[in-house]
């Protein structure tokens, strides 16, 4: 055919006839190699959303710095009309004025927001100081709270009869023994340092505060009279912060105070839908900008950027229902988050540190390497100042406090407690004597009353509850938890995808309950020790220093018959048949604490001795390393309302250098610099670090968000989400 003419392909039966149609009007795509088949969709991260609008702005910004550079070049070579030549100088003012409002509005523009179980702190990234506003709201309802309460708090016994016991039996024997235990230590403590203490100090005490009498004072005669909030006509819905806690318990009509966030998290015992628990954490964070941002009118709000403050242990699904909260309800133009702990590195100029943050219900350690928190340093437990306060109480009204009719769930009480542990609470021994005190109580509609008390070794022993947790009331911290807000999951495998810490699970396998004796489990799978105790009372409780000590000075066992384990007392696993001759990585197996369960964990109350806590949690963030061991221990830095107390810093060092005697040289409590109030250090971190615009990749924009919504942050965060 080929060279063949048309006359001869007609003759040869071979001429075209199809006039050069195509089979189909439908485009025809060649099939793939499959040999030799690549693709990089989605494999690089330039090719995401959130990486592509970042280049973007930075190639526009490259752009438009290139364009003034070109206009100022051409300016200068160039002699115009004196007319065009002040045109110009117009434009070149107002080019200035808009290269220099960015850099006003890196701080003027951003708020920062640290919310916690007691306070709320929020400001400006250009102010110096935050602003502090309790974190409660008062609703309308039929009953107070102190109303709804059948028990007053502190929870005292009574008789059959109803009426009330001797103030030295109303907390049961098992916590009157273990403060009588604490109050003989502080004893012979105190004979160790060569102090000076009367033998007779705690009935001089309870003799004095039985017949003191109050002093009654008119109010016009009260200089220090509390001005109570008068309710409106009519009166409002609600009413947020410090003016919530002025409003009388007796008030009409009654109003019912709402705490959002209890012991770190959601609370989630007083409410009874989720819906309603956000609602109130966004109409308090709404009168704060308003009354004391100044920014009334919510028009102005999508000006704005925020960096908000999250635990280091945080959990995904209060975090992405905070940042729906803030770009949907506040419609700010960009939204950041920053850990505590980092945070609060930022805000002392810290590289690397121990951050201890001890707040009112919630106390969490972690170590921080050069802008990064070491994941399984994370420690979060759940007490603080609050404990503090009510075991305070609970111990002045054991040796009977003049007002024994103090309950905290009243208004006037809990603020009047407060008062007097933030006043009479030390650290230092030197201040434990029976001394005399006063103080004024002031009831909505009443005469204001003075009391005099006498107060011996209370002072001290309260504070030292974060080193014997115990001695709080841990019964219901962890009621109605995962009754609203589920455990966030993975959406592909359905697994648990909560931040986990090493530290934080070893401390709750020391925590868990001890196997019932009815368990039958695998003969390869340990069993209970009968050491690991359900109450952390005890300040030897496993970390990982002395588990690896103790592994090292295990026997190994005999081949012939040896006696039964320490741990003998404890049902083994497997029952009869199990041998009692076990080799030595058997025998470590059962001496390791149990790992509690994925159900368990939110049924342990993670309440642990602070010095063990920190003590566990650099181990873990050193990993055996001795250099960073000792730099860890030289770089603990306190923060947070709880380290207030007098002579907190040296009680802790001096703590921690007697469980850590090898290192005692090295163990040094640091204080944030500047004298600045360790109650802000987080929030001032915050701000600075809001202010970084030009290194801060980590803002989520709204029209990021409206297209990814949450799944933004697992690119913008910058530890692993």
């Amino acid at each position: 055919m080929v060279g063949k003419s048309r006359k001869a392909a007609r003759d040869d039966g071979l001429e075209r006839t199809d006039n050069n149609m195509e089979l189909s009007s439908w485009p025809q795509i060649a099939a793939i190699n499959q040999k030799n088949y690549y693709t990089d969709y989605l494999k690089r991260d330039d090719q995401s959303l959130a990486f592509r609008l970042q280049n973007e702005e930075a190639r526009s910004k490259m752009t438009k710095a290139a364009k003034d550079r070109d206009r100022a070049l051409a300016t200068a070579k160039t002699s115009e009309p004196a007319a065009e030549a002040e045109a110009e100088a117009d434009e070149d003012a107002k080019m200035e004025d808009t290269e220099e409002a960015p850099a006003e509005a890196a701080g003027s523009k951003v708020i920062v927001i640290h919310i916690g179980s007691q306070n709320l702190r929020i400001g400006l990234s250009s102010d110096a100081l935050p602003k502090t506003i309790p974190m409660v709201i008062a609703r309308k309802s039929a009953t107070s709270e102190s109303e709804d309460q059948e028990e007053p708090k502190p929870k005292r016994l009574k008789r059959d009869d109803d009426s009330p016991v001797e103030p030295e039996k109303s907390f049961g024997s098992e916590w009157s023994a273990q403060f009588n235990r604490m109050s003989a230590d502080l004893k012979v403590h105190m004979r160790q340092n060569k102090r000076r203490m009367l033998p007779n100090s705690k009935e001089m005490v309870v003799n004095y505060n039985r017949r003191t009498a109050p002093e009654a004072i008119s109010e016009h005669n009260d200089p220090m009279r509390v001005d109570w909030t008068e309710l409106s006509d009519p009166p409002p819905e609600y009413i947020v912060g410090q003016a919530a806690l002025r409003v009388p318990d007796l008030s009409n009509p009654r109003y019912k105070l709402y705490w959002p966030i209890q012991n770190g998290w959601c609370n989630e015992r007083d409410y009874k839908s989720k819906r309603m628990l956000f609602l109130d954490i966004s109409l308090i964070l709404e009168d704060a900008i308003k009354t004391h941002l100044g920014l009334t009118s919510k028009k102005d709000w999508p000006q704005y950027s925020c960096v908000f403050v999250i635990p280091d242990l945080y959990e995904k699904s209060d975090v992405t229902q905070i940042l729906e909260m803030l770009m949907r309800e506040f419609s700010f133009a960009r939204t950041c988050f920053i850990q505590e702990s980092l945070a609060a590195t930022f805000g002392a100029g810290f590289t690397s540190a121990c951050v201890v943050d001890i707040g009112a219900q919630k106390t969490s350690v972690c170590c921080v390497e050069e802008g990064m928190c070491i994941e399984n340093s994370r420690v979060n437990l759940k007490f603080g100042g609050r404990d503090v306060t009510e075991a305070f109480i609970k111990m002045m009204l054991h040796d009977h406090f003049p007002y024994a009719e103090m309950n905290l769930w009243q208004r006037h009480d809990y603020l009047l407690a407060e008062e007097l542990k933030k006043n009479l609470c030390t650290m230092n021994e030197g201040s434990v004597s029976p001394q005399v005190f006063d103080f004024h109580l002031r009831v909505a509609g009443q005469d204001t009353r003075k009391y005099n008390f006498k107060a011996y070794d209370e002072v001290h022993l309260a504070p030292m509850g974060y080193f014997e947790p115990t001695i709080f009331d841990n019964e219901h911290k962890v009621d109605a938890r995962r009754t609203l807000i589920e455990r966030s999951k993975d959406i592909y495998d359905g697994q648990l995808n909560d931040p986990v810490s090493a530290a934080q699970s070893e401390i709750l396998s020391a925590l868990a309950p001890p196997l019932p004796s009815d368990d039958k489990t695998n003969g390869d799978e340990p069993a209970e020790p009968s050491d690991v105790q359900a109450t952390p009372s005890k300040p030897q409780h496993p970390s990982a220093v002395s588990k690896v000590q103790e592994a090292e000075a295990t026997p190994r066992s005999s081949v012939a018959g040896s006696p039964a384990p320490e741990a003998a007392g404890t049902p083994q696993a497997g029952g009869a048949g199990t041998p009692a001759v076990k080799d030595k990585e058997s025998a470590e197996k059962e001496k390791a604490p149990r790992p509690p369960t994925v159900d368990e964990r939110d049924d342990i109350i993670p309440v642990y001795p602070l010095d063990s806590a920190i003590l566990t949690s650099i181990a873990h963030a050193a990993r055996s390393d001795e250099k960073k061991m000792r730099d860890f221990y030289g770089g603990i830095m306190v923060v947070g309302g709880g380290s207030l107390t007098a002579q907190f810093h040296q009680f802790l060092e001096e703590r921690l250098q007697a469980l850590r005697p090898g290192f005692a040289k090295e163990i040094m409590i640091g204080v944030p610099p500047r004298d600045l109030d360790p109650q802000v250090v987080v929030w001032k971190g915050a701000s600075v670090f809001g202010k970084l615009s030009g290194t801060n990749d980590s803002w989520i924009g709204q029209l990021e968000y409206d297209r990814l919504g949450h799944r933004l942050m697992a690119y913008k965060c910058m530890w692993a989400y």
